[in-house]
């Protein structure tokens, strides 16, 4: 082949990271250097994934040449040769000829690749992208102003390695065996970014190890993924009111100061005109229609430092609304889909029934091969079947996986699970199979990984939305966090099936990917310790994901997450139920009332029947608007009365405690 799997893998591997970037980004809206970064850092990470098991089944293939290359065959002396009796001479084996592998890549390649590789993908995580991010944010009307705000915001990122370098740099200048050149200075570079990314890595695969198999198995049941979304509209509700609010209150005091600047200073009307541009557009023709005048109490002249923090607090407000908005729809979609299915379960006729027709699903492609038949027997018949197998063969990857991170140190004997698949497949010179394993293993963990991210969603801040919904700091974050997280799980991954020599201590000839990163027995303490025995932290975070000791935390805390037995989660439930149903009444109204416009020349119908029809509507829509408000008001109210009760709980037992102390010392002090 001579390459020509790397050239086809390279290739292919583009074309995935373009299309996940227009399925989740909008390539016409979007700046191109957003864009361009966000692709650039999917494709070199999805690079590493997809060549990684190449670079495995090469090595291997060369250790198997290197092996026979030292087995030596005796040579029978020609005095003796003649001899009839051979039973002086042992016979020796002749090794078996090592097959190349169909996927071989040539000597000299893979070492530039990788270094290509990886260098790019660390300076855009380092460097680039959250430089990009704080410089798009950034609410000052100058270049200079944006990458001083940009530098400031991330001092705390670069501050950090920075810190773990000069340590690492310090205990190996320290040590008096080890003299200090260029590539050693390369490796404690390496190491630290490892280290930062290996510290988080097994943080999140903790919780993506137990949640993940268990999603999909609660998955299967219909009853739970419909309580849930209701909880989760019911939180989203409440979010979009906030973010209405907040951005309603920045908009209000965007129009006081351009009122002002109309009477104190002309000079700063650019800047205006530049808030002006990120507002959206409703907001912008409400103030061009508004005429007034400001009042004496707001004549407050504004400066150019004020006009920059309304400006990112502008930006703020609208990234957040807009987010909220994308999120609300989905989950509106989700829960009328939902109930579809509740409703299509008891359709005889075999017919998937959809209450409102979705424009993404309108391909007659989409029609045709997923049609109602077809979705009926998914929905109400094979899915839950099907998550279920799916849950369970998660599972025993997963177990997989937390066995062999607490083992994969122990080479004699073999315990890590992976070690073992590979070693087996390796004696037989199985190679597709050595690359099929490694494959499927590294995918299982970067999905335990990257999904954890955006299942918490970081607070809701950053969250991927398809159909071209994802903002550009979420994408920006998603391409800093994958090249971050990607090379330490592809060198813990390398540890599990014992091809790194610093963790396994093996003398066999080691995959180019590890050869770039240097060798971790320059600082033996991080490759005889902390990379062998802080893995094994995910045990504990596995048993913590299991019993949601997260959630029960935050949920005494007041940031509500959906747990079965609670109370105050089936009141949330109920509330979610009761706002998708009017949710779905206007959404029936509007319907209607488009159908009744569409055919108003066929019917005959005046002008007047359709202003009553729309005014009859609007009465509705501003009822069911104000009800869902007061509905959320209560939400509100309820939640921090919890809050509260809580807090006075935890007062009254801290004041019963120490009154129990106080009497303890009155009783001894008495005494004595």
């Amino acid at each position: 082949m001579s390459g020509a799997a790397l050239a086809v893998v390279v290739v292919l591997v583009f074309f995935l990271a373009f299309y996940l970037l227009q399925r989740y980004g909008d390539l016409r809206k979007q700046h191109w250097m957003v864009l361009l970064g966000t692709l650039l850092s999917w494709y070199l990470c999805f690079l590493i994934v997809f060549i990684l098991p190449l670079d495995v089944s090469t090595t291997i293939y060369k250790q198997c040449v290197l092996d026979n290359a030292n087995q030596s065959t005796p040579v029978t002396p020609a005095r003796r040769s003649n001899q009839t009796d051979f039973s002086f001479y042992p016979t020796v084996s002749i090794p078996k000829a090592c097959e190349q592998p169909w996927s071989y890549i040539p000597d000299g390649i893979l070492p530039v690749f990788w270094s290509v590789v990886y260098w790019t993908s660390q300076f855009l995580t380092w460097l680039l992208l959250p430089f990009m991010q704080s410089y798009a944010r950034s609410g000052t009307f100058s270049r200079i102003g944006k990458i001083k705000t940009a530098l400031i915001e991330n001092a705390v990122y670069y501050g950090t390695y920075l810190i773990i370098f000069i340590s690492l740099l310090v205990y190996v200048a320290a040590h008096p065996q080890w003299k200090l050149s260029w590539g050693k200075l390369q490796t404690i570079g390496i190491t630290a970014a490892n280290t930062w990314g290996l510290f988080l890595l097994v943080l999140l695969l903790g919780y993506g190890l137990v949640e993940i198999p268990r999603s999909y198995w609660l998955a299967s049941s219909h009853g739970y993924l419909l309580d849930k979304t209701y909880f989760n509209v019911t939180k989203m509700a409440t979010k979009k009111a906030v973010a209405e609010e907040n951005l309603a209150d920045v908009m209000e005091v965007r129009f006081v100061l351009e009122e002002n600047l109309k009477v104190y200073n002309h000079s700063l009307r650019k800047c205006v005109d530049i808030i002006l541009t990120k507002c959206p557009t409703e907001y912008r023709e409400d103030i061009k229609r508004n005429d007034r005048s400001p009042d004496g109490e707001q004549n407050v002249p504004p400066t150019k430092r004020g006009l920059g923090n309304l400006h990112n607090k502008v930006i703020s407000a609208v990234q957040r609304h807009a987010q909220t908005e994308v999120q609300w729809s989905v989950l509106l979609d989700e829960a009328f889909h939902l109930e579809d299915v509740a409703k299509s379960q008891s359709n005889l006729a075999r017919h998937f029934v959809h209450s409102f027709p979705s424009a993404h699903n309108s391909s007659w492609i989409y029609r045709f091969f997923y049609s109602p038949t077809v979705e009926w027997y998914w929905e109400c018949v094979f899915r839950q079947s099907f998550y279920r197998l799916l849950a369970v063969l998660l599972c025993l990857l997963s177990a997989a996986v937390v066995w062999s991170e607490c083992t994969f140190f122990s080479t004699h004997p073999v315990l890590s699970l992976f070690a073992v698949f590979v070693q087996k497949a390796e004696k037989q010179r199985n190679y597709i199979c050595i690359e099929m394993v490694c494959f499927i293993s590294i995918l299982f963990l970067c999905v335990c990984v990257y999904s954890t991210v955006f299942r918490i969603r970081v607070f809701n801040y950053c969250y991927l939305v398809p159909h071209h919904q994802t903002d550009a700091y979420s994408l920006q974050f998603s391409g800093m966090l994958f090249c971050r997280l990607t090379p330490p799980l592809c060198l813990n991954f390398l540890g599990l099936i014992h091809m790194d020599s610093a963790i396994s201590h093996q003398d066999r000839i080691q995959t180019s990917y590890t050869s770039i990163m240097g060798s971790m027995r320059v600082l033996s303490f991080l490759s005889d310790g902390f990379y062998i025995y802080y893995p094994m932290l995910v045990l504990l975070l596995c048993f913590a994901t299991y019993y949601s000791l997260g959630s029960r935390c935050l949920n005494l805390l007041g940031f509500h997450q959906y747990i079965s037995d609670d109370d105050f989660t089936s009141d949330l439930v109920e509330e979610g139920r009761e706002l998708i149903r009017r949710e779905r009444v206007l959404c029936s109204l509007f319907q209607a009332w488009r159908e009744r416009y569409g055919l108003q020349a066929d019917t005959g119908r005046t002008r007047s029947d359709y202003t009553e029809l729309k005014d009859n509507q609007s009465s509705l829509v501003t009822e069911i608007e104000k009800s869902g408000k007061e509905k959320t008001g209560k939400t509100t109210l309820r939640a921090i009365e919890t809050i509260s009760n809580r807090l006075c709980f935890i007062l009254r037992m801290f004041a019963l405690v120490l009154r129990v102390c106080l009497d303890l010392y009155s009783v001894t002090h008495a005494r004595h």
